[in-house]
């Protein structure tokens, strides 16, 4: 649970927040982190990039507009790969992670945010909650464990 002193927004029963993440992968086993945009919850903390499934739409449709519309790259092959619920303050989110190992074009940072391209350990604070997992699957896939070895300093 993100927070976990702080208030529930909706209470013990609102429903979750569909989201789609990208977990975007380059031939060196760099990833891509995206810092919040000014203005929206947790501002300034780094995450994946991603957002919101729109009424009807799957988790790759979801992925590949959100990755158009956020950072200007059109997804090569979506690789659906680990689902994880997050509590967060202002909302309950279930994470739907998928790996795009290759894309096309240039990045764009539409909304102001700024990007890095990662290694373990992380040298981009804060990190979001809900990235926490993915940096742990990083390790493990990796042969590293510990909180040391998914941030730096």
């Amino acid at each position: 649970m993100a927070d976990a002193a702080e208030p529930r927004a909706g209470g013990v029963d609102r429903k979750a927040v569909e989201v789609a993440v990208g977990v975007l992968i380059q031939s060196d086993g760099r990833f891509l982190l995206t810092s919040r945009p000014t203005g929206k919850v947790y501002q300034g903390y780094w995450e994946f990039p991603g957002g919101k499934l729109e009424q009807g739409e799957s988790v790759e449709r979801a992925l590949r507009r959100e990755l158009r519309e956020e950072i200007g790259i059109i997804a090569g092959t979506v690789h659906p790969w680990k689902v994880e619920m997050v509590d967060y303050p202002h909302a309950l989110v279930r994470l739907n992670f998928c790996k795009v190992f290759d894309w096309t074009g240039e990045l764009q940072m539409h909304e102001g945010q700024s990007f890095s391209w990662q290694n373990l350990p992380v040298t981009v604070q804060p990190i979001l909650p809900g990235t926490i997992p993915v940096l742990q699957w990083f390790a493990q896939e990796r042969g590293s464990s510990g909180l040391g070895a998914l941030l730096h300093g």
